[in-house]
């Protein structure tokens, strides 16, 4: 191997190392200890399994401009930061990494260690300097407070297993006029869709307002964002939607 190949190879490893320095391991569902909130409500209507990290080819989405869209729509520009959360191959990391630029950045998350490997070697591999991935919890995304201009949720709230205290966990990471995207498929939770009524409610129960709605059928379903408005609410006082 060449002195140029080594050095890259070697950059590669360090790099896939830093990214996985500050993961950490998932703690068990539902559990809380005295000095944490809750318990919080669980979800009122069923929880889709997770099957795949990937939703469909990345070039058949880019030949509907998927991402593109779904940036322009959430107003993505270079220099914000951004958490894509379950990311899984890194379909939207890649590319919002690149509408960001230099000078903006990307956390990538998932809470399977296997997929969020995966990822960080091929971000490791991409040289995406402004990208970042860790491990999250299935209740709990773990984002630093007042971080992110836009937290996207593409194709994954519907296997969320406690939504309320997610997006509860979730709320402090938002930058002042920061946005949820949320895009999904309007069908039942159960067939990994979520109904957009539901949505609205389960996101309003915690504090967020919707301020978009808009079908997306190049995105498989629509595009909904959420402000979060006023203080957090008790976890006590949480009441969860009913389906239908």
């Amino acid at each position: 191997m060449s002195d140029a190949g080594a050095s890259h190879v070697k950059r590669a490893v360090i790099g896939l190392a830093l990214l996985l320095a500050a993961c950490d391991g998932s703690t068990p569902l539902f559990k809380h200890s005295a000095d944490e909130p809750g318990p919080f409500p669980a979800a009122d209507r069923p929880v889709a399994s997770i099957v795949s990290p990937r939703w469909s080819s990345e070039e058949a989405r880019d030949r509907l401009n998927e991402a593109g869209t779904v940036m322009d729509r959430s107003g993505i520009k270079p220099g914000m930061t951004l958490a894509d959360i379950g990311a899984g191959e890194g379909y939207y990391t890649i590319r919002l990494s690149a509408r960001v630029g230099k000078d903006g950045r990307v956390l990538a998350e998932d809470i399977v260690p296997e997929v969020r490997d995966a990822l960080a070697q091929r971000v490791a591999r991409e040289r995406l300097d402004n990208v970042s991935v860790r491990l999250g919890e299935p209740a709990n995304p773990k984002l630093p407070d007042n971080s992110f201009d836009r937290v996207f949720m593409v194709h994954m709230y519907h296997e969320i297993q406690q939504p309320y205290e997610f997006l509860w966990r979730m709320r402090p990471s938002l930058r002042p006029g920061g946005l949820v995207v949320v895009v999904d498929a309007n069908r039942a939770t159960q067939n990994h869709g979520t109904p957009p009524a539901l949505l609205k409610c389960e996101f309003a129960a915690v504090g967020y307002t919707q301020v978009a709605m808009q079908d997306m059928p190049s995105a498989g379903g629509y595009l909904a964002m959420f402000r979060a408005v006023g203080p957090r609410p008790d976890p006590a006082a949480i009441k969860p939607c009913k389906l239908g």
